[in-house]
């Protein structure tokens, strides 16, 4: 990632990190501008967990540098400009919404009012419940809010709308978005490829502990070029499809096709000429997550190679 546009907060050089015999990142290398938000994806196990613990000071690499506000991560002065937003994080469940958000404010010495974190993260009505009553998306939204009241430059958010619902999730991207636009850098992991294609300006793809592929979205989704084509059939053989060279990866559900291709014309010509009866015909474009499959698949296939 181009780091002269503006700040660099975060930089990675070089990181390995082994356990054992077992290599969790290789010659991983990027950056991070101010004001920017990156999403790091890749499947289980590709690195996105050590890279975030790394970052924190959590986890020493093996080897290369890692550098917060051009500091080592642990660095104090480094510390106190930064906040995360864990997948897995735990209050007392006895304690009140509104006094865990008071705990965390007083361990920072810059922080933020209480009421507008809550509000922030759309527990106002909450404040006065127990976190042992919140439901599974309240309790993330209780998590955010305990990083939000740290008045920081960078936050790191693990999986932060795993168990909100659809709604609370929409919601939670304008408030990212709007704290990005007011300065602060934003590090995010997610399974959820639609929330970095709508929140991203740069992804890094991560597989097996090497970079595979980064750039902003639109970047990204153009290394795959193709089409995806859906399509009801009675008569289709898979193994006709195996045999057409054009088709990169199909998946069959009953009657109901997805093709994922560069050709859709030539893929189609010849289903057409062994006569195979088609209806509900659409033709897509690349999505992230097609696009970070196929770039997943292709990265798996050059190491079997």
């Amino acid at each position: 990632m181009p780091s002269d546009e503006k700040t660099v907060v975060v930089q990675l050089e070089n990181v390995g990190k082994q356990f054992g015999r077992r290599k969790a990142l290789v010659d991983v290398s990027f950056s991070v501008s101010a004001g920017k938000i990156v999403a790091l994806l890749g499947p289980n196990g590709a690195g996105k967990t050590t890279i975030m613990s790394i970052l924190l000071g959590l986890r020493q690499p093996t080897s290369g540098k890692v550098r917060i506000f051009g500091l080592d991560p642990r660095h104090p002065l480094a510390r106190r400009r930064f906040a995360c937003m864990l997948q897995e994080s735990r209050v007392p469940d006895t304690v009140r919404v509104r006094e865990a958000v008071e705990m965390f404010r007083r361990l920072y010495a810059s922080h933020l009012d209480v009421g507008w974190a809550l509000e922030m993260a759309e527990l106002s009505a909450k404040s006065r419940s127990r976190v042992g009553k919140l439901s599974g998306g309240e309790r993330q939204r209780l998590y955010f809010a305990l990083c939000l009241i740290a008045d920081v430059d960078l936050l790191f958010l693990d999986e932060p709308t795993v168990a909100m619902d659809l709604q609370s999730r929409m919601r939670f991207w304008e408030q990212i978005q709007s704290m990005a636009q007011s300065g602060k850098t934003i590090v995010l992991t997610t399974h959820y490829l639609e929330e970095a294609d709508a929140l991203a300006d740069h992804v890094i793809v991560l597989n097996h502990g090497r970079v595979v592929a980064e750039g902003s979205p639109d970047a990204i989704k153009a290394k795959v070029s193709g089409k995806r084509v859906v399509f009801s059939a009675q008569n289709l053989a898979e193994d006709l499809l195996d045999k057409i060279p054009e088709v990169i990866r199909f998946r069959k559900d009953d009657r109901d096709f997805e093709i994922w291709t560069r050709n859709p014309e030539r893929v189609l010509a010849q289903l057409f000429a062994h006569q195979i009866e088609i209806t509900n015909l659409e033709v897509k474009s690349t999505d992230l997550e097609e696009a970070f499959l196929t770039i997943i698949q292709g990265n798996e296939r050059g190491k079997r190679a």
